[in-house]
């Protein structure tokens, strides 16, 4: 296999010093040699190539073409567009690929030769059901870090730059739904929610405007969030994701990162407009995902009980005239993922003395070496995209989401904490682990007696 040189220089028209962009990491800190290489491809890895094509091992050509950006700007044509292409290298003005979660699949599919590495999105038709802002906070230094939010607007707002032939495409897509639950559909049937036709069918079918999201890091400002500095967080990005984005730490002139995590899909119950009014009443949930639960069923934890819990709130407070909203983040097993998850599953059960709270969060310290990976630093940003400056009935139990919600400017009202009823046998050890935690309940806190109880099944039960 050959290897040939190829230059890596920074885009000289690229955001952030679009006259001479400064190559260098924010450390100064060089890339091995093998950075700066390509490789010759065997035509096989090359679908209806006629020769083989190399390997360049950074995303980013030297040339111009590239469309600044300056994050925060009052206007999308200010700010300018999010491009982070495979198609035309010279344009692209971000560190990572749209849809980075699935990019391995994206990959697959080129290598199978059932997609055109070409390929670009014909976005007609596709625009949002639903209008969601401009608002204040999406000018508003600092308040927005996360997430792109003129990323569902794409279509309109960059028209003059698709027509120009940069490939834009949307990072937040906004559509209508109806959303059927047989909880919803028990609460119909035994009369804790009624039918409208407007919000719910007789048949129990919810009907929703539902926005999808995906994650645009602004690195200057989420390394701020996070209390650290830009050039460690980017050298720690490009550590643990295994040197995967090279210009994390060889071009300080790039400053969005579209990271390969999942993003949000948020439920609306009721008018999205409303959603900005602090005269109409929200009730709000922020869910971490959790497949075991939210899909399966299974019954270790509160998870999809209280989600469909604050579902069935949603939609009783959009029918008294307000409005309803769920935001599902991509985050299973507290950011840690389904396999750490379950480890810690066994470790729980089998441990002497049986399933009991005082060590639920040990046990998952053990296996991971921290407790918990959900940090609720940019979680706010989603409620400032829509808008949002007063949640009157937050439906979590969770300090930490309730501060970095405060915390961002927004005033919450009443909390609403999942019913005794609704907790699962099994869940009780989490439960009660999480309100001696901290966790806010209306009722007792579990004392160190009741915490060394063994409440949870054994794995052989």
């Amino acid at each position: 296999m050959s290897v040939d040189t190829v230059s890596s220089s920074p885009n000289p028209s690229s955001p952030g010093s679009p006259s001479a962009p400064n190559p260098q990491s924010p450390s100064s800190a060089a890339l091995p040699d093998a950075a700066a290489a390509s490789v010759s491809l065997s035509p096989i890895y090359a679908p209806n190539a006629g020769a083989p094509r190399h390997i360049r091992l950074t995303s980013h050509a030297g040339g111009f073409g590239a469309l600044p950006i300056r994050w925060g700007a009052a206007t999308a044509t200010e700010r300018g567009p999010i491009v982070g292409t495979t198609t035309t290298r010279a344009h692209r003005n971000v560190i990572g690929t749209h849809s980075g979660s699935y990019s391995v699949y994206r990959a697959l599919a080129v290598a199978a030769g059932a997609l055109n590495p070409q390929h670009k999105a014909d976005l007609t038709n596709t625009s949002p059901t639903d209008l969601i802002g401009p608002y204040p906070q999406w000018s508003d230094p600092g308040r927005i870090v996360s997430l792109d939010p003129w990323g569902a607007a794409v279509a309109d707002v960059f028209s003059s730059e698709l027509a120009a032939g940069y490939d834009i495409r949307p990072t937040i897509a906004v559509t209508q739904a109806h959303v059927i639950l047989p909880e919803v559909i028990e609460a119909l049937q035994t009369g804790r929610l009624k039918a409208d036709g407007k919000f719910l069918t007789a048949g129990g079918a919810a009907m929703v405007t539902k926005a999808a999201i995906e994650p645009v890091w602004f690195l200057p400002e989420v390394a701020r969030r996070f209390g650290c500095s830009e050039t460690d967080l980017r050298r720690v990005l490009f550590e643990e994701t295994g040197g995967m984005y090279p210009e994390l730490v060889t071009r300080s002139d790039l400053e969005v990162f579209l990271p390969p995590i999942g993003g949000q899909t948020l439920y609306i119950f009721g008018n999205p407009r409303d959603l900005a009014n602090p005269e109409v009443e929200l009730t709000a949930r922020i869910h971490d995902e959790c497949n075991g639960s939210d899909v399966f069923g299974s019954d270790i934890c509160t998870c999809r009980p209280y989600l469909t819990h604050a579902i069935e709130e949603c939609i009783r407070g959009a029918q008294r005239g307000g409005v309803g909203l769920i935001a599902y983040s991509r985050k299973e097993g507290r950011a840690l993922g389904e396999v750490t998850k379950f480890l810690v599953y066994n470790a729980r059960k089998r441990q002497v003395g049986g399933d009991t709270a005082d060590q639920y969060f040990a046990r998952t310290e053990c296996v991971a070496g921290v407790q918990d990976m959900r940090f609720q630093e940019l979680m706010p940003d989603v409620f400032h995209w829509l808008g949002i400056r007063k949640i009157h009935r937050l439906v979590s139990m969770s300090n930490l989401k309730f501060d970095a919600i405060t915390g961002s400017g927004i005033e919450i009202g009443e909390r609403v904490n999942i019913p005794d009823e609704l907790i699962p046998a099994d869940a009780r050890v989490e439960m009660d682990a999480k309100m001696a935690a901290g966790y806010f309940t209306p009722g007792a806190v579990p004392d160190a007696e009741e915490l060394k109880k063994a409440k949870g099944r054994g794995l052989s039960e």
